[in-house]
């Protein structure tokens, strides 16, 4: 015979575990309590798992976290598939509140080790932030990838943001390009814009690295390519946390309220494009770089895609100039023909916004390396020159 007595007509397990929930959510935290632990004094029950949960909650909102997170291990012990992964989910925000990351990254892995469709893009992008900042490079990438791989629209689009942009920092803008063209995937244009943008200029961002590169290339220019990582290199400071839903019971299905910045910021996305075209000074400042106020405009208005298609069609077009007279053969056909080639090169980006900055930049750098008080190209060069 049990020592247990048998709960009264209407006193069920179900009954009380319902009865606790809407106590808790009039405030009532200390009811609540006393009501979640009679269902888990009653033992075995369908509901111990969702009983200990909500204990779980109550606590944590009554301040009492040290009983919140014991109530989670018995909600985790239970094996409930719905109910286990919540605990774990619920005791990893309780550790990173607490600013325990190696405890909070353990219960995250318990949350993926249940395997609980619903709950696993924002376990593994904790874990792949905590692995980022242990400077854990392949541990984050593939809780990244695994993120973006589950297809959720919440989590996996700030997923392949962070990836593409340490993809970036280590000079791999192709695999950043495909990463963040599976996150625009996930992401619906109409209902997101804010975030379809953000994926957006990022993957501009990706798509003028390459093309930097390629121009110093062209250049033929020794030392360290502009894609290299260089130490120190802006690293994200926006992390979206998984959930910020502690302190509130946790809803069937998932976790809301996750935050994820809305708005790119120019200081934060500009540096990537800040290439070293006049110089190899770190230090210098980045109001001497002429591309560095349309760079910023662009990320502000949301025009940077655009203004790598320009950055693009420009090097298209002078690269063509330059490639037919390069193939062809090395003597001029008639004098003059390769100044006037290389004048029609030079002339390329006027018709951009962007392009008289471009000719200032050089005529400045020019008159620089000459040690001269004036400029020695006349007024509108290379326009002028026609």
């Amino acid at each position: 015979m049990s020592d247990t007595a048998a709960p009264p007509p209407g006193d069920t397990p179900e009954h009380l575990c319902e009865e606790a929930r809407r106590l808790a959510e009039d405030g009532e935290l200390d009811r609540a309590a006393d009501l979640f632990e009679r269902v888990l004094a009653l033992g075995d029950t369908p509901v111990r798992a969702r009983a200990a949960l909500g204990l779980a909650v109550v606590l944590d909102d009554a301040g009492d976290v040290a009983g919140a997170r014991e109530a989670d291990r018995a909600a985790i012990a239970s094996g409930d598939p719905e109910y286990g992964p919540r605990a774990a989910y619920h005791l990893a925000l309780t550790h990173e509140r607490a600013g325990e990351y190696e405890q909070a990254g353990a219960a995250w892995q318990v949350v993926v080790d249940f395997g609980n469709p619903a709950y696993l893009p924002p376990a593994h992008l904790a874990l792949a932030r905590l692995a980022d900042d242990a400077g854990d490079f392949d541990t984050a990438r593939e809780h990244w990838e695994q993120a973006i791989a589950t297809g959720d629209a919440e989590y996996g689009p700030p997923a392949a943001h962070d990836l593409a942009q340490r993809l970036l920092e280590r000079g791999e803008p192709a695999r950043a390009q495909r990463v963040l063209t599976a996150g625009l995937r996930l992401v619906d244009r109409g209902t997101a814009p804010h975030a379809y943008a953000r994926l957006a200029v990022a993957l501009g961002i990706a798509y003028l690295d390459q093309a930097i590169g390629a121009f110093t290339a062209a250049l033929g220019e020794e030392g360290t390519p502009p894609s290299t990582p260089r130490p120190g290199r802006w690293r994200s400071s926006c992390w979206p946390a998984p959930c910020r839903c502690a302190g509130a019971a946790p809803r069937a299905g998932r976790c809301g309220g996750a935050a994820w910045p809305t708005r790119a910021s120019p200081r934060r996305s500009a540096p990537w494009l800040r290439r070293d075209f006049g110089g190899d000074d770190e230090d210098a400042d980045p109001e001497n770089l002429w591309w560095e106020p349309v760079l910023e405009q662009a990320v502000s208005d949301g025009t940077l895609p655009a203004v790598a298609g320009e950055a693009f069609g420009a090097l298209d077009h002078m690269y063509a100039l330059l490639a037919v007279r390069y193939a062809d053969d090395p003597a001029e056909q008639r004098p003059g023909e390769t100044h006037e080639l290389i004048g029609r090169a030079v002339r390329v980006p006027s018709d951009y916004s962007w392009g008289p900055l471009l000719h200032e930049s050089f005529a400045e750098r020019l008159r620089l390396a000459m040690g001269t008080p004036a400029s020695l190209l006349p007024p509108g060069w290379p326009d002028a020159a026609v």
